[in-house]
Formats: C-alpha cells, structure tokens, sequence
C-alpha cells in the first residue's frame, strides 16, 4: 500500500498556495490603493488581507514541506528546484510579515518603505508560483499517476536487507506493464512486470534523476516522464535519449508463489 509520504506527492498542497498567493497579494494592492488615493479603509483591508496571507502560507508550507522531504526524487534537478521554491517562499512570507508587523496594527496607512517590503515579497511569491507550476507540471509532483488497465500508484516501504526481499504476491501482484516503487532501506527499486515476466531496476533516471515508477511502461520499455528517456526494463540499457548512462538493474526471483528482488544488485 502506498505510505501516507509517498512520491506522488499532495494533491492539496497546489490548492492551498492559492490562499497566500490570493491574500497577500491583494493586501499589496489595497495598501497601494489606500496610499495612492488616500482611502482610509484600504489600509484595514490589506492588514487583515495580509494577516490572513501569511497564517495560510504557514498552512500552505506542512505539506509543501512533506513533498519536498519525500515526495521530489533525491540527488535530481526537482530536488533544486524544490529547494529555490521553498526559499523564495520564506522570503515572501518573512517580507511581507516584517511589513505587517512595523505598520502597527489596522486602518494604519504603511509608509512607502513597507510598501517597498511588501512588493518585494510580491515578486518572490510571482517566483515561487512559477518555480512550483514547474514542478507539478515538469516534475509531476502531485500527479495522480495511472499506469496500464487503470492500474494506480503503488508504493512499499520494507527495512535495508542483505538478501532477497519479498514484495509481491505472482497471481495477484502487478499486471504486464504496470509498476510499483519498493523503497528498501535507502534504495529505491522499481518493481515491474513486462510480458515476459518481472524485473526491477533503479528509480532514478540517469539524465536529471526524474522518479522512473511515475513514469510509463509498455513491451519492456520505461520512460520517463520528465525528459522522455527510454530504457531497456530488463537490462537497464538507453533505448532513447536523451540519458546516455543505463540504469542499474536487480535480480528479480519467483518462489512459491512470492517475488522477491535483491536489493544489492547485479
């Protein structure tokens, strides 16, 4: 069964960023306003706006948090990018709170520093929203992944093994060309079943380290779904690029019914 922290990441989290993105920047707007057209009420709308904007940013962060712990593929371009998404997040956050904080409380006009300050969290909240569309859509973090037959993510976590490790039950496992992340100790297989049988290979893509059981499988192939690189499932071997290094395979063995997959390798 898939864990609670999985690598399809939380669906809920690109719907929470909508609240602090929403609050904060129409915060900005009402101080503006206020500013520029001396509207006494404008500055209660944005202290309020505001307070409202970073209470959901902290809401916002626990799952983006999790996604960034585990959820984007470790030692992987995602994982940088990741990295520079949560950074210009905290700038905006802490932007626009010291602004909020130095103004003093509601119907207080801000003076035209804090405005500055809550400006420059609006352009690292326009970075951070383009930083995380890329994510959920280049990286596919968050992505409901569906694979042959309707077949859904799965996903198993099991402790370090110096051996054969079962994972998978022959008659009611996986079927031809659907897959599932096994996460032994720190190593992360991908478990699959071809038409000839099963195999299981590394879940890191050789080009920029995209997870390869998010991506598709079809007559012994898997690609993917960051850069469309193609591997032999089988033999690990580059069937398309633009990876040019293979990835490492694992022995897969049937007994009594059960699959078990070696962890440390061919």
């Amino acid at each position: 069964m898939r864990s609670r922290a999985s690598f399809r990441g939380h669906p809920i989290h690109p719907i929470l960023v909508t609240f602090p993105i929403a609050f904060l920047a129409g915060g900005l707007v009402a101080d503006v306003a206020g500013w520029l057209w001396n509207l006494p009420d404008m500055p209660v709308l944005g202290w309020y706006l505001v307070a409202a904007g970073l209470v959901m940013g902290v809401v916002a962060a626990v799952p983006g948090l999790i996604d960034a712990v585990y959820t984007v593929p470790p030692n992987s371009s995602g994982k940088k990018r990741v990295i520079r998404h949560a950074l210009a997040a905290l700038g905006a956050l802490v932007l626009f709170g010291i602004a909020w904080v130095l103004r003093g409380g509601p119907g207080v006009q801000p003076e035209p520093v804090l405005l500055v300050l809550e400006a420059g969290g609006a352009v690292l909240l326009a970075m951070t929203g383009w930083m995380g569309g890329v994510l959920a859509f280049r990286n596919q973090i968050g992505v409901d992944h569906r694979y042959a037959d309707a077949g859904k993510w799965k996903e198993l976590r099991l402790p370090a093994a110096d051996g054969p490790v079962a994972v998978a039950h022959e008659k009611n496992g996986l079927k031809p060309d659907q897959m599932k992340l096994l996460v032994i100790g720190d190593e992360r297989i991908v478990l699959a079943r071809t038409e000839d049988g099963w195999c299981a290979f590394s879940d890191h893509c050789t080009h920029r380290g995209g997870s390869l059981a998010g991506g598709v499988m079809a007559k012994g192939v898997v690609v993917c779904p960051w850069h469309g690189s193609h591997f032999d499932a089988r033999t690990g071997e580059v069937t398309a690029g633009p990876a040019k290094e293979p990835i490492r395979t694992f022995p897969v063995t049937v007994e009594g019914g059960k699959v078990r997959v070696d962890p440390r390798g061919k």
